[in-house]
């Protein structure tokens, strides 16, 4: 496999191997990231893709899931798509599962009976970033979408009968908007009520914009203990239904992990415990976060 790098791929795929459809990301406007900087978003051809299937398949046997990438390879026509996922199947035969990330615009683009019928095909797993649920926030960090659109593009994912994995950013809001970000995030991640919600904290890369804010003075960065309060009163506000939630993520201080709502009250008390007794419950060094 030929890659263009950097690669990326959720905590989750990290056995699995990265089939690059696409080459950056449509959007490559958000403040705070620097993933797909380098790179001019690009569409690959159905032979470009063919050919590197059938080169991963002349060792099959190992596969049992694959990754779509990069930062929107939902941008890729449903036919092109429908056939990339045959032939995986096809090539693959211990393959378990496709997954993609997908952003909110390349989900609005895509009829509900298309998505139905990539997830016949295989395509068993949707990543979106929701990053934040304050308009407020999403605007300043130039997401492209606001909340009601976000909340759309999740629910039309979970109405297809399809696996949704939710990403959200803590201390996004800085420590100004904080609580804002806390409840309003909660409102929108209860209103699609994703099948898995994935926190991750706020690291700032350099020379993306957000990071220029921050060294004007125009955005402070949320402490460990401050983003603790933020998680806990995300968690508070935030009405789920068997949502498989987790903050295992390299960037995060404190690994959690349960279902909500059924596991909110050991989360939270996990928290408090972490912000009352820190010789306890240990959080991760500074040194040691990583996106």
């Amino acid at each position: 496999m030929n890659y263009d790098m950097p690669v990326y791929r959720p905590p989750s795929e990290a056995s699995s191997l990265i089939l690059q459809v696409t080459l950056g990301c449509s959007h490559n406007g958000c403040t705070f990231c620097g993933m797909y900087k380098g790179k001019q978003f690009h569409i690959k051809s159905w032979q470009e893709i063919k050919t590197e299937i059938e080169t991963c398949g002349r060792q099959p046997y190992g596969i049992n899931r694959v990754f779509l990438a990069d930062g929107d390879a939902l941008a890729v026509d449903t036919g092109t798509l429908l056939k990339t996922l045959n032939l995986l199947y096809k090539t693959f035969p211990n393959l378990e599962r496709v997954g993609i990330y997908a952003g909110p615009k390349d989900i609005h683009a895509k009829s509900k009976d298309e998505l139905v019928e990539l997830g016949k095909a295989g395509l068993k797993i949707f990543y979106l970033g929701i990053e934040s649920g304050s308009d407020k926030i999403l605007k300043a960090v130039n997401k492209g979408v606001n909340s009601e659109q976000m909340i759309k593009a999740g629910k039309k994912i979970m109405d297809s009968g399809l696996q949704l994995s939710a990403t959200i950013i803590l201390g996004l809001g800085g420590k100004e908007l904080w609580q804002e970000h806390a409840r309003e995030t909660a409102a929108v991640v209860s209103a699609v009520n994703p099948t898995y919600l994935g926190a991750l904290t706020l690291m700032v890369v350099p020379d993306t914009p957000l990071y220029k804010k921050v060294q004007r003075g125009d955005f402070e960065v949320p402490n460990s203990s401050e983003i603790l309060k933020e998680i806990k009163l995300l968690l508070a506000n935030v009405n789920l239904s068997n949502c498989t939630f987790r903050s295992n993520h390299a960037s995060n201080y404190l690994p959690l992990r349960g279902i909500l709502n059924q596991d909110r009250d050991k989360l939270v008390k996990l928290i408090e415990n972490a912000l009352e007794q820190p010789d306890k419950v240990p959080l991760r060094p500074e040194y040691f976060r990583g996106l």
